[in-house]
Protein backbone atom coordinates (compact mmCIF):
# COMPACT_ATOMS: atom_id res chain seq x y z
CA UNK A 1 0.00 0.00 0.00
CA UNK A 2 3.12 2.40 0.93
CA UNK A 3 4.19 1.81 -2.39
CA UNK A 4 1.11 3.00 -4.32
CA UNK A 5 1.73 6.60 -2.91
CA UNK A 6 5.63 6.86 -4.24
CA UNK A 7 6.61 7.37 -7.32
CA UNK A 8 7.26 3.63 -7.59
CA UNK A 9 3.61 3.37 -8.09
CA UNK A 10 2.94 1.43 -11.14
CA UNK A 11 5.19 -1.42 -10.43
CA UNK A 12 2.52 -1.92 -7.50
CA UNK A 13 -0.06 -1.60 -9.77
CA UNK A 14 1.50 -4.71 -12.14
CA UNK A 15 2.20 -6.97 -9.62
CA UNK A 16 -1.33 -6.06 -7.94
CA UNK A 17 -2.84 -7.01 -11.35
CA UNK A 18 -0.13 -10.04 -11.48
CA UNK A 19 -1.41 -10.95 -8.26
CA UNK A 20 -5.61 -11.16 -9.28
CA UNK A 21 -4.87 -13.14 -12.48
CA UNK A 22 -2.21 -15.58 -10.68
CA UNK A 23 -4.39 -15.85 -7.10
CA UNK A 24 -5.05 -19.49 -7.60
CA UNK A 25 -1.19 -20.70 -8.94
CA UNK A 26 -0.57 -21.89 -4.89
CA UNK A 27 -3.92 -24.51 -5.08
CA UNK A 28 -2.46 -26.09 -8.25
CA UNK A 29 1.47 -26.92 -6.89
CA UNK A 30 2.81 -23.55 -7.42
CA UNK A 31 6.03 -22.82 -9.63
CA UNK A 32 8.54 -24.78 -8.75
CA UNK A 33 12.08 -23.55 -9.49
CA UNK A 34 15.39 -26.04 -9.51
CA UNK A 35 17.67 -23.14 -9.37
CA UNK A 36 15.95 -21.90 -5.94
CA UNK A 37 16.03 -25.17 -4.63
CA UNK A 38 19.75 -25.48 -5.24
CA UNK A 39 20.77 -22.09 -4.02
CA UNK A 40 24.37 -22.62 -2.47
CA UNK A 41 22.88 -21.10 0.56
CA UNK A 42 20.88 -24.10 1.92
CA UNK A 43 24.05 -26.19 1.21
CA UNK A 44 25.54 -23.80 4.25
CA UNK A 45 21.93 -23.95 6.18
CA UNK A 46 21.99 -27.81 6.04
CA UNK A 47 25.66 -28.08 7.46
CA UNK A 48 25.05 -25.63 10.48
CA UNK A 49 23.17 -27.54 12.13
CA UNK A 50 23.76 -30.72 10.60
CA UNK A 51 20.50 -31.43 8.93
CA UNK A 52 20.57 -35.05 7.26
CA UNK A 53 18.21 -36.91 5.45
CA UNK A 54 17.99 -41.15 5.45
CA UNK A 55 16.19 -43.27 2.94
CA UNK A 56 14.91 -46.55 4.19
CA UNK A 57 12.82 -47.82 1.43
CA UNK A 58 12.45 -46.85 -2.28
CA UNK A 59 9.42 -44.94 -3.36
CA UNK A 60 7.76 -45.72 -6.83
CA UNK A 61 6.73 -43.02 -9.17
CA UNK A 62 3.55 -44.69 -10.13
CA UNK A 63 2.23 -43.81 -6.76
CA UNK A 64 1.26 -40.38 -4.98
CA UNK A 65 2.06 -39.98 -1.35
CA UNK A 66 1.21 -38.16 2.01
CA UNK A 67 4.34 -37.84 4.03
CA UNK A 68 3.82 -37.53 7.52
CA UNK A 69 6.31 -35.17 9.67
CA UNK A 70 6.95 -35.21 13.40
CA UNK A 71 7.50 -33.28 15.12
CA UNK A 72 6.83 -30.08 14.82
CA UNK A 73 9.46 -28.40 16.52
CA UNK A 74 9.57 -23.99 16.49
CA UNK A 75 9.83 -23.84 12.86
CA UNK A 76 10.20 -26.84 10.95
CA UNK A 77 13.80 -26.25 9.99
CA UNK A 78 14.37 -30.24 8.93
CA UNK A 79 11.04 -30.08 6.87
CA UNK A 80 12.08 -27.12 5.13
CA UNK A 81 15.51 -28.38 4.42
CA UNK A 82 15.29 -31.73 3.31
CA UNK A 83 11.68 -31.00 1.26
CA UNK A 84 11.93 -27.34 0.01
CA UNK A 85 15.77 -27.48 -0.93
CA UNK A 86 17.85 -29.72 -2.20
CA UNK A 87 20.68 -29.07 0.12
CA UNK A 88 19.92 -32.85 1.08
CA UNK A 89 19.44 -34.31 -2.36
CA UNK A 90 15.78 -34.87 -1.82
CA UNK A 91 15.46 -35.59 -5.62
CA UNK A 92 18.43 -37.71 -6.12
CA UNK A 93 17.49 -39.86 -3.01
CA UNK A 94 13.62 -40.55 -4.68
CA UNK A 95 13.76 -40.17 -8.11
CA UNK A 96 10.72 -39.21 -10.01
CA UNK A 97 9.42 -37.76 -6.84
CA UNK A 98 8.11 -34.35 -6.57
CA UNK A 99 7.85 -33.09 -2.46
CA UNK A 100 5.27 -30.34 -1.82
CA UNK A 101 5.84 -29.08 1.46
CA UNK A 102 2.66 -27.68 2.74
CA UNK A 103 2.33 -24.94 4.70
CA UNK A 104 -0.38 -22.05 6.31
CA UNK A 105 -2.49 -20.90 3.18
CA UNK A 106 -2.20 -17.42 4.76
CA UNK A 107 1.57 -17.62 3.79
CA UNK A 108 0.18 -17.21 0.54
CA UNK A 109 -1.27 -14.22 0.67
CA UNK A 110 1.31 -12.33 0.59
CA UNK A 111 2.85 -10.54 -1.88
CA UNK A 112 6.36 -11.66 -3.19
CA UNK A 113 6.46 -14.05 -0.46
CA UNK A 114 4.24 -16.32 -1.84
CA UNK A 115 6.19 -16.28 -5.06
CA UNK A 116 9.41 -17.26 -3.17
CA UNK A 117 7.56 -20.19 -1.89
CA UNK A 118 6.19 -21.34 -4.61
CA UNK A 119 9.69 -21.41 -6.05
CA UNK A 120 10.68 -24.08 -3.48
CA UNK A 121 7.62 -26.35 -3.92
CA UNK A 122 5.98 -25.33 -1.14
CA UNK A 123 1.79 -25.30 -1.04
CA UNK A 124 -0.48 -24.47 0.93
CA UNK A 125 -2.21 -26.98 3.61
CA UNK A 126 -5.87 -27.46 2.40
CA UNK A 127 -8.16 -29.80 0.93
CA UNK A 128 -8.39 -28.02 -2.83
CA UNK A 129 -4.60 -28.41 -3.01
CA UNK A 130 -3.99 -31.21 -2.37
CA UNK A 131 -7.16 -33.01 -3.83
CA UNK A 132 -5.82 -31.45 -7.07
CA UNK A 133 -1.86 -32.48 -6.96
CA UNK A 134 -3.33 -36.07 -5.90
CA UNK A 135 -5.90 -36.48 -8.71
CA UNK A 136 -5.25 -34.29 -11.21
CA UNK A 137 -1.29 -33.69 -11.10
CA UNK A 138 0.01 -37.22 -12.22
CA UNK A 139 1.59 -39.46 -10.08
CA UNK A 140 4.70 -39.18 -8.23
CA UNK A 141 4.16 -36.64 -6.04
CA UNK A 142 4.82 -36.22 -2.18
CA UNK A 143 2.80 -34.16 -0.01
CA UNK A 144 4.48 -32.89 3.30
CA UNK A 145 2.42 -32.20 6.31
CA UNK A 146 3.72 -31.28 9.60
CA UNK A 147 0.64 -33.31 11.46
CA UNK A 148 1.22 -31.89 15.10
CA UNK A 149 0.93 -28.50 13.80
CA UNK A 150 0.69 -25.57 15.83
CA UNK A 151 -0.87 -27.67 18.64
CA UNK A 152 2.51 -29.71 18.67
CA UNK A 153 4.91 -26.39 18.67
CA UNK A 154 2.97 -25.74 21.90
CA UNK A 155 5.07 -28.62 23.66
CA UNK A 156 8.47 -29.05 21.49
CA UNK A 157 11.50 -28.36 23.94
CA UNK A 158 15.18 -30.16 24.39
CA UNK A 159 14.84 -33.94 25.21
CA UNK A 160 11.23 -34.07 24.54
CA UNK A 161 10.11 -36.76 21.86
CA UNK A 162 6.12 -36.24 21.40
CA UNK A 163 3.68 -36.05 18.85
CA UNK A 164 0.09 -34.37 18.52
CA UNK A 165 -1.34 -37.30 16.32
CA UNK A 166 -3.87 -39.54 18.05
CA UNK A 167 -6.81 -37.24 17.27
CA UNK A 168 -5.44 -36.07 13.55
CA UNK A 169 -7.04 -38.24 11.30
CA UNK A 170 -8.07 -36.14 8.30
CA UNK A 171 -4.80 -36.70 5.97
CA UNK A 172 -5.53 -40.17 6.25
CA UNK A 173 -9.00 -39.58 4.77
CA UNK A 174 -7.29 -37.86 2.08
CA UNK A 175 -5.24 -40.53 1.61
CA UNK A 176 -7.99 -42.79 1.38
CA UNK A 177 -9.74 -41.10 -1.12
CA UNK A 178 -7.34 -40.64 -3.29
CA UNK A 179 -5.43 -43.75 -2.58
CA UNK A 180 -2.17 -42.06 -2.22
CA UNK A 181 0.57 -44.42 0.40
CA UNK A 182 1.60 -42.55 3.95
CA UNK A 183 4.64 -42.35 4.74
CA UNK A 184 6.02 -42.13 8.56
CA UNK A 185 9.01 -39.60 8.74
CA UNK A 186 10.40 -38.74 12.00
CA UNK A 187 12.76 -35.81 12.39
CA UNK A 188 15.33 -36.46 15.60
CA UNK A 189 16.96 -33.50 17.15
CA UNK A 190 14.01 -30.97 15.74
CA UNK A 191 13.21 -30.13 19.29
CA UNK A 192 16.56 -29.75 19.93
CA UNK A 193 17.31 -26.56 18.37
CA UNK A 194 15.36 -23.76 20.44
CA UNK A 195 14.06 -23.41 23.95
CA UNK A 196 10.63 -22.42 24.42
CA UNK A 197 8.39 -20.93 27.50
CA UNK A 198 5.83 -23.86 28.18
CA UNK A 199 2.67 -22.57 29.85
CA UNK A 200 0.96 -25.12 31.99
CA UNK A 201 -2.27 -26.00 30.84
CA UNK A 202 -5.35 -23.55 32.18
CA UNK A 203 -2.72 -21.02 32.84
CA UNK A 204 -3.63 -17.13 30.79
CA UNK A 205 -0.61 -17.95 28.41
CA UNK A 206 -1.54 -21.56 27.28
CA UNK A 207 -5.22 -19.76 26.95
CA UNK A 208 -3.50 -17.09 24.52
CA UNK A 209 -1.95 -19.43 22.40
CA UNK A 210 -4.81 -21.66 22.08
CA UNK A 211 -7.25 -18.99 21.09
CA UNK A 212 -4.31 -17.89 18.26
CA UNK A 213 -4.25 -21.06 17.23
CA UNK A 214 -7.93 -21.62 16.83
CA UNK A 215 -8.80 -18.24 15.40
CA UNK A 216 -5.04 -17.78 12.76
CA UNK A 217 -3.86 -21.01 12.57
CA UNK A 218 -0.48 -20.38 14.34
CA UNK A 219 0.14 -20.76 18.07
CA UNK A 220 2.72 -17.87 19.41
CA UNK A 221 5.60 -19.26 21.38
CA UNK A 222 7.94 -17.44 23.56
CA UNK A 223 10.94 -19.48 22.89
CA UNK A 224 14.86 -18.46 21.89
CA UNK A 225 18.07 -19.69 20.30
CA UNK A 226 21.45 -18.68 20.75
CA UNK A 227 23.24 -15.11 19.89
CA UNK A 228 24.66 -13.77 16.28
CA UNK A 229 27.93 -13.47 17.97
CA UNK A 230 27.96 -15.54 20.60
CA UNK A 231 26.45 -19.33 22.23
CA UNK A 232 26.40 -17.87 25.71
CA UNK A 233 24.10 -15.01 24.74
CA UNK A 234 20.27 -15.42 24.11
CA UNK A 235 19.09 -14.76 19.76
CA UNK A 236 16.95 -16.33 17.36
CA UNK A 237 19.97 -18.06 16.26
CA UNK A 238 18.55 -21.67 16.36
CA UNK A 239 21.35 -23.81 17.98
CA UNK A 240 24.17 -25.68 16.01
CA UNK A 241 22.48 -29.16 16.98
CA UNK A 242 22.03 -32.20 14.53
CA UNK A 243 18.39 -33.03 12.91
CA UNK A 244 18.14 -36.11 11.32
CA UNK A 245 15.23 -36.87 9.12
CA UNK A 246 14.34 -40.67 8.65
CA UNK A 247 11.57 -41.35 6.01
CA UNK A 248 10.11 -44.57 6.54
CA UNK A 249 8.12 -47.57 4.78
CA UNK A 250 5.57 -46.13 2.80
CA UNK A 251 1.72 -47.97 3.93
CA UNK A 252 -0.04 -48.80 0.55
CA UNK A 253 -3.69 -47.33 1.17
CA UNK A 254 -6.67 -48.45 -1.00
CA UNK A 255 -8.57 -45.74 -2.98
CA UNK A 256 -11.87 -45.43 -1.40
CA UNK A 257 -14.38 -42.86 -2.23
CA UNK A 258 -15.88 -42.39 0.30
CA UNK A 259 -14.27 -43.87 2.86
CA UNK A 260 -16.23 -44.89 6.35
CA UNK A 261 -15.09 -43.81 10.17
CA UNK A 262 -13.97 -47.37 10.19
CA UNK A 263 -11.68 -47.39 7.53
CA UNK A 264 -9.82 -44.04 8.74
CA UNK A 265 -9.47 -45.56 12.05
CA UNK A 266 -7.95 -48.81 10.81
CA UNK A 267 -5.18 -47.15 8.77
CA UNK A 268 -4.71 -44.44 11.21
CA UNK A 269 -3.91 -46.84 13.79
CA UNK A 270 -1.45 -48.71 11.14
CA UNK A 271 0.16 -45.70 10.56
CA UNK A 272 0.33 -44.55 14.18
CA UNK A 273 2.10 -48.46 14.92
CA UNK A 274 4.36 -47.87 11.92
CA UNK A 275 5.54 -44.34 13.02
CA UNK A 276 6.62 -46.19 16.62
CA UNK A 277 8.49 -48.53 15.07
CA UNK A 278 10.40 -46.31 12.98
CA UNK A 279 10.86 -44.32 15.88
CA UNK A 280 12.29 -47.27 18.29
CA UNK A 281 14.45 -48.41 15.37
CA UNK A 282 16.26 -45.26 14.73
CA UNK A 283 16.46 -43.87 17.65
CA UNK A 284 19.73 -45.09 19.54
CA UNK A 285 21.24 -44.31 16.53
CA UNK A 286 21.14 -40.94 16.77
CA UNK A 287 21.77 -40.50 20.31
CA UNK A 288 19.03 -41.80 22.14
CA UNK A 289 19.06 -44.27 25.01
CA UNK A 290 17.25 -47.47 23.88
CA UNK A 291 14.28 -46.34 27.02
CA UNK A 292 13.71 -43.72 25.31
CA UNK A 293 10.03 -44.01 24.52
CA UNK A 294 7.65 -41.71 22.14
CA UNK A 295 4.75 -40.02 23.49
CA UNK A 296 1.55 -39.75 20.90
CA UNK A 297 -1.09 -37.18 21.80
Amino acid sequence: MYTFCTDCWLIAVLYFTWLVFDWNTPKKGGRRSQWVRNWAVWRYFRDYFPIQLVKTHNLLTTRNYIFGYHPHGIMGLGAFCNFSTEATEVSKKFPGIRPYLATLAGNFRMPVLREYLMSGGICPVNRDTIDYLLSKNGSGNAIIIVVGGAAESLSSMPGKNAVTLRNRKGFVKLALRHGADLVPTYSFGENEVYKQVIFEEGSWGRWVQKKFQKYIGFAPCIFHGRGLFSSDTWGLVPYSKPITTVVGEPITIPKLEHPTQQDIDLYHAMYMEALVKLFDKHKTSFGLPETEVLEVN
